[in-house]
């Protein structure tokens, strides 16, 4: 269905749209995004910027960012008032462009209340749009719609449903301006009502067509290419303990070749350690292709339940993966407070299989599978529509976490497991 007409009618497009030599507004939010250019851009000038504005964003959390995209090139400014202002930029890092907002208080001039960026696809459009009243209720009841059709459980969906719409006809969401500040709250109502950090309102000011998110999913695989897959390390830890640390899990077209480097340049390991205390999910056929080198035959691992179909699907590790399988040894894995998603899934597993060792801290929680549904070209819905179960127990890990096997801290959790790797590799 075409939505682009319906965006016309209600989108407004803000009446200034570029500057042709990139020159930055003297307004409060021009100098604002100055200063926060130049502090990206600059490590030492970091310190002066902090000194000076203040905003939600830590210091070590720009420094990452910075490290990222190793600084910005303005190509854009889009001045929508003294408070505010849309810019486009080019990573210094690599051939990437990203459109972005910096909004600063109008109180206080010197705190930045918002600003981010979100990356433009080759070939893809980048809209300066602001939304009313009349927007936010429309993106905000298709949202209600999908939860009701599609979440997992059908009390829960009508109730966070129900929960949106009550504070639509409160006026908690009137006189928003832009869609990343939608986004953001009723995120945050979702989250707090569901108990579910899946639950997510995203919104992008970069139009969603499918050519777009054709070119999104290149460009993701790109970036997992260029962050090794989410494998930070994998090493040898004496006496022979296998050490791998994996921090999310990409889909396997793209990162199977290097999760099977890694698991086979440990194979000869006498224990593994498998880090997952930073891990913050993915694609589930990854983490089954993980999880297929830890066991010597195909194992039922757990059953998806997906309510709108009433469908439930088996899932199994694979017959065959390259190279050597890390069988008939022990594994211990590392979980924290964390550990999320498709991480929860795999450490889930192992100990339903009492196939490892669980050392650490309780995970998030996350639920079971995922749907992203457009609601409109810049508005995504991610709602859980299916319930992972085991098949040995029947129970699942949404809302509970799983629990470690032996709990001690996310920071102790290394040591510890060592202690016990070397004495079982003995």
């Amino acid at each position: 269905m075409t939505k682009r007409p319906l965006l016309a009618m209600l989108f407004a497009l803000l009446p200034a749209l570029a500057v042709a030599d990139a020159t930055v507004p003297d307004t409060p939010a021009g100098r604002a995004l100055t200063a926060w250019l130049d502090a990206l851009s600059v490590a030492e000038h970091q310190k002066t910027f902090f000194d000076s504005y203040k905003l939600r964003l830590k210091p070590e959390a720009l420094a990452a960012w910075r490290d990222d995209v190793g600084g910005y090139d303005l190509l854009e400014s889009y001045p929508s008032g003294p408070n505010n202002i849309f810019f486009r930029v080019k990573q210094r890092k690599r051939p990437r462009e990203e459109f972005g907002r910096l909004e600063v208080d109008p109180k206080a001039p010197m705190t930045i209340n918002a600003v981010g960026a979100w990356g433009v696809p080759a070939g893809a459009k980048a809209d300066p749009i602001t939304i009313d009243d009349a927007v936010s209720a429309n993106v905000i009841e298709r949202t209600a719609a999908f939860l009701e059709r599609s979440h997992e459980d059908a009390a829960s969906g009508k109730m966070l449903a129900a929960a949106l719409r009550k504070r639509v006809a409160q006026g908690e969401y009137r006189g928003i301006a832009y869609g990343d500040v939608l986004a953001s709250r009723v995120t945050r109502d979702l989250r707090e009502a569901g108990h579910d950090d899946h639950l997510e309102l995203r919104f992008s000011y970069v139009v969603q067509t499918p050519e777009s998110r054709s070119s999104q999913a290149a460009d993701e695989s790109r970036r997992a290419l260029a962050a090794n897959c989410g494998f930070e390390k994998a090493e040898h830890l004496p006496p022979n303990v296998g050490y791998l640390k994996l921090n999310f899990f990409p889909d396997a077209q793209t990162c199977a070749p290097t999760a099977s480097a890694a698991m086979n340049f440990l194979a000869d390991s006498d224990a593994l350690i498998l880090d997952l205390r930073d891990n913050t999910g993915g694609r589930g056929d990854l983490a089954t292709f993980v999880l297929s080198y830890l066991f010597s035959a195909p194992v039922h691992t757990s059953d998806s339940y997906r309510r709108v179909d009433n469908v439930t699907m088996e899932s199994w590790t694979l017959p065959y993966v390259p190279g050597k399988r890390f069988t008939q040894k022990p594994v211990f894995v590392l979980i924290s407070k964390r550990t999320f998603s498709a991480g929860e899934a795999v450490a889930f597993v192992l100990q339903d299989q009492k196939r490892a060792t669980l050392v650490g801290e309780t995970t998030v929680g996350g639920s079971g599978t995922i749907e992203f549904e457009p609601i409109d070209d810049h508005f995504t819905a991610v709602v859980p529509t299916g319930r992972v179960t085991s098949p040995v127990t029947k129970k699942q890990w949404a809302g509970t976490g799983v629990e470690p096997d032996i709990k001690v801290s996310g920071t102790d959790a290394l040591s510890t497991a060592l202690e016990l790797a070397s004495a079982a590799g003995n």
